[in-house]
């Protein structure tokens, strides 16, 4: 039997999961997790980065993670999810790269200068922090993954992978690190409710997958729509317009969308009637993962218990891995 190519992939557990991240990876994770060999890691190591002062907070955010994870409709029996901390393989291959990555390379990483910002750590970078572009390589090659699905904005974390395997390969002389591709699911960002190019936890401006219907409904109709629209029979800008790039993603009538985005244009149709079919169609997609992750909210052991068993056989793996490569470099005794 053919052997199945391997998907890597995973988060940090910093907070709750939202709409950003099920249709930027989760989706994916969920339809390929039959047909590949799937393994989704829980980086509490590098949530730890700049997280180091609250490790209650970390662990917490695992179980909410798991729960998550199971809500959208992941196979813990199919897909194996462990956590970081519990495969030691992985810094150890971690060191083994960083010899071939720069501290330029790191700086002029698109994501990490936006999370810099965002976070305001400015000149008191932690070192962990600012390293773990580099570090989510070695979660990637530690199972030599061929697959690796993401959203838009972790791209170049993939193209550092790649660079970095095939320096490692072409430097030694071996065919032993993989470069692998990256997947995506939307085309962009998911942005935020208040028109922020990326829907991000510490901007408050998320629908998580957790939120209950009302918590829905009451986020959808907060949604930034045409600032400049001062009346209902005002003619309405569609481009930039949160509620309907949030129809765009989520409503599968795309004749129903054109119309009212015609209308809206005309100004033959209110924010409110825009906003209240948003709110219908999203809560259809949403009601069964809301249903799935309060179920998963008594599985928090089990699931738990699959994630340290999962770590245990990626730990074997990643052995392997890194044992080739210390042969590579002469350094096996």
């Amino acid at each position: 039997m053919e052997k199945r190519k391997r998907i890597l992939t995973g988060d940090r557990p910093t907070g709750r999961l939202h709409i950003g991240h099920l249709l930027g990876t989760l989706q994916n994770r969920v339809l390929l997790q039959d047909e590949y060999e799937e393994f989704i890691i829980v980086a509490n190591i590098q949530a730890l980065a700049d997280n180091f002062a609250n490790p209650d907070k970390v662990r917490e955010n695992i179980e909410e993670l798991l729960c998550d994870y199971y809500a959208t409709g992941l196979d813990f029996d199919k897909a194996t999810v462990f956590i970081q901390s519990e495969v030691p393989e992985i810094h150890e291959i971690f060191m083994y790269l960083s010899n071939f990555a720069t501290v330029q390379q790191v700086q002029h990483n698109p994501t990490i200068k936006t999370e810099l910002i965002q976070k305001g750590l400015g000149d008191s970078t932690p070192l962990g922090f600012f390293l773990y572009p580099i570090h989510q390589t070695a979660d990637i090659l530690c199972v030599n993954a061929d697959l690796v699905p993401v959203g838009k904005d972790q791209a170049p974390m993939v193209e550092d992978t790649r660079q970095l395997a095939r320096k490692f390969n072409r430097t030694y002389g071996v065919e032993l690190l993989n470069e692998p591709q990256a997947l995506f699911g939307t085309e962009i960002n998911v942005p935020g409710i208040d028109g922020a190019e990326k829907m991000g936890k510490s901007l408050n401006n998320c629908i998580y997958l957790s939120d209950s219907e009302e918590e829905l409904r009451k986020k959808v109709f907060k949604i930034y729509t045409d600032p400049n629209r001062i009346h209902a029979t005002d003619p309405g800008k569609v481009e930039g317009n949160i509620a309907f790039v949030y129809h765009d993603l989520f409503n599968p009538n795309v004749e129903e969308v054109s119309k009212m985005k015609c209308l809206y244009e005309r100004g033959r149709i209110k924010d409110v009637e825009i906003k209240e079919r948003l709110f219908e169609v999203m809560n259809e997609k949403l009601a069964p993962i809301r249903v799935r992750r309060i179920e998963a909210e008594g599985m928090k052991k089990e699931l738990l218990e699959k994630a340290v068993v999962g770590s245990q056989k990626v730990s074997a793996i990643a052995r392997g891995i890194a044992d080739s490569m210390k042969e590579a470099m002469k350094l096996k005794f």
